[in-house]
C-alpha cells in the first residue's frame, strides 16, 4: 500500500511538473519566440500618410509609423518586418499571431484596452473636425444636427457618436473617401487625427474648396503601441526601448521630420514618452 501510495505521489507530482511546463510552454514568452526567429512584425496602416502608406516611387509601404518600427526593431537586435493594414483589421492580425506588435497610430480605448496591451504612450492624439473654409462652421456645437463623415471602425466613428450628439455619422471605408464625401457636400464636416485633418485641409488649399481644421477638438487620446495580452515580458521590453528612443533624443527627432518643423504639418510636439496612467484624458469606451 505504501508503495502504491508513494508511486501515486510521483505520478501526481510528475502531472503536475508536466502540467506547468506545458503552461509554460503554452503561454510561451512571445518576446523569446521574436527574438528566435531575430524578427519583429509590425502591423501599420497600409494607406494612411504620414504614418503608414505606399512610397510613389518604390510601392514599399513608408511613414513615421513604419520607421518607428524599424526603430524599436534595431533596437532589440532585430530586422524589422512591415504589414500594411486598412483600419479595424490591425487587432485580429494580432489576435491570429500575423503580426507582433502594432505600431499604427493607435489611439487608448477602453474596449482595445480589454483586448490588447497598450506601451506607454509615444503620442497623445487629437479627434478633430475638418470643415469646408467658408461652411461658418467655426464650434462642436455648430455641428449640432449635421451629417459628419469618418473612417468605419475608427476612434473617430465613437467619438463623433459620443462628442457630436445631435449629429448624423456616415462611415467610410477609408479617410480619403470620407473626406471626399466633405468635398462634394455630402457631408458638413469630416472627423480624423489632427494630423491627417491637417494633411486634407492643406491638400484642400489647391482646390476650388479649402477645408480648414476646428481649433477645438471633440477628444484627446494616448497614442501607444499594441501587444497580446498577457505578454509581460514583451511589454516590458517595448517600453524600456521606448525609454531609450526618447532619451536619445531619436523621438523629438522622429517628430520633428513628420510631424514638426520639418513637415508639413508644423505641430509642436506634446508630450514626451509617458506611462498612460499617468495621463489626464477621458477614455473612449
Amino acid at each position: 500500500m505504501q508503495t502504491k501510495s508513494r508511486m501515486a505521489s510521483a505520478l501526481v507530482t510528475a502531472f503536475g511538473v508536466a502540467i506547468t511546463a506545458f503552461s509554460a510552454t503554452a503561454s510561451a514568452d512571445q518576446l523569446d519566440n521574436i527574438k528566435a526567429k531575430k524578427t519583429l512584425v509590425c502591423g501599420t496602416f497600409a494607406a494612411i500618410a504620414p504614418f503608414g502608406y505606399p512610397d510613389p516611387k518604390t510601392r514599399e509601404t513608408i511613414g513615421s509609423d513604419v520607421e518607428l518600427c524599424h526603430a524599436v526593431a534595431k533596437e532589440m537586435g532585430l530586422k524589422a518586418e512591415v504589414r500594411g493594414f486598412p483600419v479595424g483589421v490591425h487587432i485580429p492580425e494580432l489576435k491570429l499571431g500575423h503580426i507582433d506588435i502594432i505600431i499604427a497610430n493607435m489611439g487608448y480605448t477602453k474596449t482595445r484596452a480589454e483586448q490588447v496591451e497598450f506601451s506607454n504612450a509615444y503620442n497623445v492624439g487629437k479627434e478633430v473636425a475638418v470643415v469646408g473654409k467658408t461652411s461658418g462652421l467655426t464650434n462642436l456645437a455648430s455641428l449640432d444636427g449635421k451629417k459628419i463623415s469618418s473612417t468605419k471602425g475608427s476612434t473617430s466613428e465613437t467619438a463623433i457618436k459620443l462628442r457630436l450628439k445631435g449629429a448624423t455619422p456616415l462611415t467610410y471605408q477609408d479617410a480619403s473617401s470620407a473626406f471626399l464625401a466633405l468635398q462634394q457636400g455630402k457631408v458638413d464636416a469630416f472627423v480624423i487625427n489632427n494630423v491627417s485633418a491637417t494633411a486634407f485641409a492643406i491638400q484642400s488649399q489647391k482646390g476650388p474648396k479649402p477645408a480648414v481644421v476646428m481649433d477645438e477638438e471633440l477628444y484627446i487620446q494616448p497614442v501607444a503601441i499594441g501587444m497580446t495580452k498577457g505578454e509581460t515580458a514583451l511589454h516590458n521590453e517595448i517600453n524600456a526601448v521606448l525609454g531609450k528612443l526618447e532619451a536619445s533624443g531619436y523621438m523629438d527627432q522622429h517628430w520633428k521630420k513628420w510631424f514638426g518643423d520639418d513637415s508639413e504639418y508644423k505641430l509642436k510636439r506634446p508630450y514626451k514618452v509617458t506611462a498612460i496612467k499617468d495621463l489626464k484624458f477621458e477614455a473612449l469606451p
